[in-house]
């Protein structure tokens, strides 16, 4: 057999058959997986995957619900530009296509947050469509099997990797199992070729696999250089008044763009000071601890400070908009997760102002 044939064997004898996204041939749920799975490990995905859809259970509903209510329901899953443009393209479904999805991959990929793979992937799982995927791990596969050398982000070696991977499927006639196909590539990524350690006795084209003839597992593909990863610094201000905390919009780009957060002010400032600032008169700023949260291009290292005010008023530079929430209410806005556990470390199951005085500092 060659190589598509054994992979497509290798699914059906030995991959995953169990992941809730493969009960279904609906390009919507297989759309939300495919956005939810990119930087995301399938655990996490589950439980996410299972409440988006009991609020949104088609493209309809999440093209009519607004922003802030889409949020809350991706909060804690991270790259956050994901759930914005999921919310937009489901617009975009419903204004350009009267809600039904494309079927085609050329012009499932014009829609917004949707890449060449992701909706080849989409066609191939919802309607058999013969597109090859190229997602991170099929990368590994390939640049391991056929032995291409070279960092796979280049553009020159993704085109290499591409037209290997367009080879394989037009090799086959239209018999070719492309959600078998498709599938078992991502299951071997996923589980046998894995970054550290693969598991090669295990793997169906072990036998025609470069790195593995070789001994080239380790240099395949080719390692990106790393860099020093910058340190930036910040302080976040958790005004509260009476059991509400003050929260505010962050801008659509950057960061937890569109998500609820707290203010912040420089990480060597007065916190008292800085809450004075936004008008806001506190007597007093009690000490969290400090953490540090990693993105992708930086580390953010946060020093949290609680400020009890006098009155529930606020001026925020810019158009940025605010709101109070009752502390027990936090949960309806879509939080940063450092955010959200930094809230619920201080007001979780029903800590009252009180209690949460005499444990800061």
């Amino acid at each position: 057999m060659d190589f598509a044939s054994r992979i497509v064997a290798w699914q059906i004898a030995h991959g995953r058959h169990d992941l809730p996204w493969q009960r279904t041939r609906d390009p919507y749920r297989i759309w939300l997986s495919e956005i939810m799975l990119q930087q995301t490990q399938v655990a996490t995905v589950i439980g996410y995957y299972a409440r988006f859809l009991e609020r949104f259970p088609d493209v309809a509903t999440l093209a009519a619900a607004s922003q802030d209510e889409v949020m809350p329901y991706w909060a804690g899953l991270g790259y956050y530009a994901r759930a914005r443009n999921l919310h937009r393209c489901a617009q975009e479904i419903v204004a350009r296509f009267d809600g039904a999805f494309p079927q085609s991959a050329e012009t499932i990929a014009t829609l917004p947050g949707i890449g060449p793979s992701t909706a080849a992937a989409i066609a191939a799982f919802s309607y058999g469509e013969r597109s090859p995927i190229m997602d991170g791990n099929v990368k590994r596969v390939f640049t391991r099997h056929f032995g291409i050398e070279g960092d796979p982000a280049k553009r020159d070696v993704e085109q290499k990797l591409w037209q290997l991977a367009r080879e394989q499927v037009h090799a086959h006639d239209d018999t070719l199992d492309m959600v078998g196909y498709t599938q078992g590539l991502m299951d071997m990524g996923a589980t046998l070729c894995t970054r550290r350690s693969p598991t090669c006795e295990r793997c169906p084209v072990a036998a025609t696999c470069t790195a593995k003839r070789e001994g080239r597992q380790a240099s395949l593909p080719t390692p990106k250089v790393r860099r020093a990863v910058p340190e930036r610094s910040t302080a976040m201000l958790i005004l509260e008044h009476e059991g509400s905390v003050l929260l505010i919009q962050r801008p659509q780009t950057g960061i937890w763009g569109g998500l609820w957060s707290l203010p912040e002010c420089e990480a060597e400032a007065e916190p008292v000071a800085a809450a004075r600032a936004l008008g806001l008169a506190g007597r007093q700023a009690y000490a969290l601890a400090a953490f540090v949260h990693t993105f992708t291009h930086y580390r953010l290292h946060v020093r949290p400070w609680f400020i009890p005010v006098s009155a529930r008023t606020a001026t925020l530079s810019g158009d940025a908009a605010q709101v109070w929430v009752d502390a027990r209410d936090l949960g309806k806005y879509g939080l940063p997760a450092p955010v959200k556990k930094l809230l619920e470390g201080m007001f979780d199951a029903g800590m009252d102002r009180d209690f949460a005085l005499s444990h800061s500092g």
